[in-house]
């Protein structure tokens, strides 16, 4: 009997192992129907071994936004377009001056193909005026109600 050459990844090595092995499938130029059977299975084990490891409890939406855009070569600007918002608005969310809107989200979980958890977490907001909030989820929207 043949001896499989995946196997569920079960270390740390295996999963570096795994990734180079993709990598050098992917960049190769032979691309016949068993390298993108192989290709197909060796992603399927990483992102596995991904959602099972990789936590981002430890980052804020922010920083995880950032290092998002920053893997896809991504700046502001391309998340004006992305996320269908002004300039401005990416600049406050981008320097912790407005927090996330449900939609705003929605969309980044879908684009960045991430759980809508790892952005829909508390973190500080830094403007004067919502600075007493605990986090971003409260956000300042104190309107002015005139009496009848």
């Amino acid at each position: 009997m043949e001896a499989l050459r995946y196997k569920i990844i079960k270390s740390e090595k295996q999963y570096r192992d795994y990734c180079t092995d993709l990598e050098t499938l992917v960049t190769g130029n032979d691309q016949g129907e068993n390298t993108q059977d192989e290709i197909e299975l060796l992603t399927y084990l990483i992102e596995k071994w991904d959602a099972e490891h990789n936590s981002f409890e430890d980052v804020d939406p922010i920083e995880l936004l950032t290092a998002l855009m920053s893997e896809k070569s991504l700046k502001a600007k391309d998340l004006t377009q992305i996320l269908g918002v002004s300039k401005s608005l990416v600049s406050d969310i981008l320097h912790y001056k407005r927090g996330l809107s449900k939609e705003i989200i929605r969309t980044l979980s879908s684009y960045f193909s991430v759980s809508q958890e790892a952005f829909n977490r508390p973190y500080k907001l830094k403007v004067p005026a919502n600075s007493h909030f605990k986090n971003a989820s409260v956000m300042n929207t104190r309107k002015d109600l005139q009496l009848a």
